[in-house]
């Protein structure tokens, strides 16, 4: 039953726009409550295969959404950045640390949490926990909390930027500074207006490119700190950036693919939320038991304090 079940949901989600039968595709966070949903009430006997299949889903959509955008406002958003990425990351990760000490979080755990928080959540996880030696427990306790504090996102940004009177660039900067992974950026962002999916999409894409430098330093730490236990490890590259850069820079460049890149991103969009049915589908009853009190609170309050300053930063001006 709850095989069909999946099938049937995934087609829907992945089912576009029909104005003959005034059907609506589904937003992001759609799928994501409803693979959420199926999880905690009927389970997901596919867990091992949908857990394979997400990273490389996602993936894919980001490269398709590249389709959509262009070149030039990427590089433009990344360069106009660089200065409060750089004082973001480099706060989010000493206000993690403390926090985690406060806390008595493990290294790992609260490195992988911050790590997280600071740069694109399950993305940099992923790509930092080989360098850290991390093992199957720490790399869990902080997707897990990642996980959460995402799907929480997903319904309350927007929420709050309606509540604000936030405008769509406003939005877009503030979901794509403080939510952690690329999938509920994307999806807080297009529930909220095109205009703040394409801010949102090209900060974050911008951001995650922080992945590569940070682990470099992290196994340069650990090479240095613990040479016979750790070593530097090799960390996942993000090849799905530099993806999105080509198929921004090839519609960028030649515009006569133009009509064909909206085409590939808006399949790209479908795909999005069927990620984000999958990513629910991989919320279980154990996995909501291992996080554990500690981590979580470690990750909420980072993500909180994360939030609340990049917002008040934006409205103030600080951010544009």
């Amino acid at each position: 039953m709850a095989s069909f079940l999946i099938l049937v949901l995934a087609f829907f989600c992945l089912l576009p726009d029909i104005p003959a039968l005034h059907w609506h595709g589904w937003p992001a966070w759609v799928g994501l409550v409803t693979g959420v949903g199926l999880a905690l009430t009927c389970g997901n006997p596919h867990a091992a295969r949908t857990r394979t299949l997400t990273p490389k889903l996602l993936a894919w959509s980001v490269v398709g959404l590249g389709a959509a955008m262009n070149l030039r406002t990427v590089a433009a958003v990344g360069l106009q950045g660089l200065g409060y990425t750089m004082i973001g990351i480099a706060l989010t990760l000493l206000i993690g640390w403390l926090l985690g000490r406060a806390f008595r979080v493990g290294r790992n755990t609260s490195l992988l949490v911050s790590v997280g928080t600071a740069i694109c959540g399950g993305s940099a996880i992923a790509a930092v926990a080989p360098v850290l030696r991390a093992d199957d427990e720490d790399t869990s306790l902080a997707l897990a909390t990642v996980f959460l504090l995402n799907a929480a996102a997903l319904l309350i940004f927007p929420a709050v930027g309606h509540a604000l009177h936030l405008n769509e660039r406003a939005f877009g900067l503030w979901a794509a500074l403080a939510i952690h992974d690329t999938s509920s950026v994307v999806g807080a962002a297009a529930a909220y207006g095109n205009a703040a999916l394409v801010v949102a999409t090209t900060t974050k894409l911008a951001r995650a490119l922080w992945i590569v430098p940070l682990t470099l330093g992290l196994g340069f730490w650990i090479a240095r700190s613990e040479p016979l236990v750790a070593g530097p490890g090799k960390a996942k590259r993000p090849w799905f950036i530099l993806g999105f850069l080509a198929a921004a820079g090839l519609v960028t460049f030649w515009p006569a693919l133009q009509p064909a890149g909206r085409v590939l991103a808006e399949l790209a969009k479908r795909s999005l939320v069927l990620t984000l049915f999958l990513l629910g589908l991989g919320l279980s009853r154990a996995s909501l038991a291992k996080v554990g009190p500690r981590p979580f609170f470690q990750g909420l309050l980072l993500w909180i304090l994360v939030g609340g300053g990049t917002l008040a930063a934006i409205l103030s001006g600080w951010i544009r």
